[in-house]
């Protein structure tokens, strides 16, 4: 196991990009966080988006985690580009040539997917304590550490979202054909969606039912939308009536569909890359 993350640390030392663009992943994250907790002067009025609650334990962490991972994107370029370069730079065949096994190859990069989503989950739950520490309006350790079920469903879909990425760049080899199908499938279950609501299945639930299963939204549910979760959004529904009865929770069927898609991207690009004439 030492031996395989060792091989992919070497290999990731000498790539700038995948450098540049992890830094820009987490100089993001950073950035976001300093933005919304600025001091804005509109009109005379000062007015900070942090004080709306959005750094108040524990929604932190349902919002910290929605937010960090739409950036995921830049990390997914990085992962299929590791790829791209195995293939652009024939390393693939030489760590075979020198008794790396293709079993050992696929597990190498798993692991170094598991290193990113470990490494971010992890870089998400310092900033959020940071930020809740300075502007939350809770302190007690019970509610700080409350809801942090949200950090394992993060890490859950970054896995399942680089595997998926993984399978892509060793299918596709190239990282721009890779980024450009993994666009293209987001819009295949985004039809498929929209042809079981409004055309097969009008006025039913297997239209929810059947979606969540699909390889892209079973990811995007782990974690939902925070909006709606805040305390000030509430309060506005409530005065003209609304009532927002909507489950924010990591479900653990989700997590679970995630984890098999996880298993099968990895399984497939072991298939795919056996089967190949290298």
């Amino acid at each position: 196991m030492l031996r395989l993350l060792s091989i992919e640390l070497q290999k990731l030392r000498y790539n700038r990009s995948a450098k540049v663009i992890s830094i820009v992943y987490f100089a993001l994250i950073c950035l976001i966080a300093l933005i919304v907790s600025i001091e804005f002067n509109f009109g005379g009025v000062e007015f900070r988006v942090a004080d709306m609650g959005f750094f108040n334990f524990p929604f932190i962490w349902h919002f910290n985690t929605y937010i960090a991972a739409i950036l995921k994107i830049f990390l997914a370029i990085v992962i299929v580009s590791m790829m791209a370069n195995e293939y652009s730079y024939r390393t693939l065949k030489q760590n075979l040539i020198d008794g790396l096994s293709k079993k050992e190859f696929i597990l190498s990069k798993f692991i170094t997917v598991v290193g990113y989503a470990l490494i971010s989950t992890l870089f998400v739950f310092t900033v959020s304590l940071i930020l809740g520490s300075i502007f939350s309006d809770y302190t007690e350790a019970g509610i700080i550490f409350s809801d942090l079920d949200y950090l394992i469903a993060y890490f859950v879909k970054l896995l399942g979202f680089f595997s998926f990425c993984l399978f892509l760049g060793i299918w596709v080899k190239r990282s721009a054909f890779a980024i450009g199908f993994l666009v293209i499938w987001a819009m295949i279950e985004g039809v498929l969606y929209l042809v079981m609501k409004f055309l097969l299945f009008k006025k039913t639930e297997v239209a929810e039912m059947v979606s969540q299963f699909f390889p892209l939204n079973s990811m995007a549910n782990l974690i939902k939308k925070p909006w709606t979760r805040l305390g000030v959004v509430q309060s506005a529904a409530n005065q003209l009536g609304e009532e927002f009865s909507k489950d924010y929770g990591v479900q653990i069927l989700d997590i679970g569909v995630v984890l098999v898609w996880t298993g099968l991207f990895i399984y497939w690009s072991y298939v795919i890359l056996k089967r190949r004439d290298l």
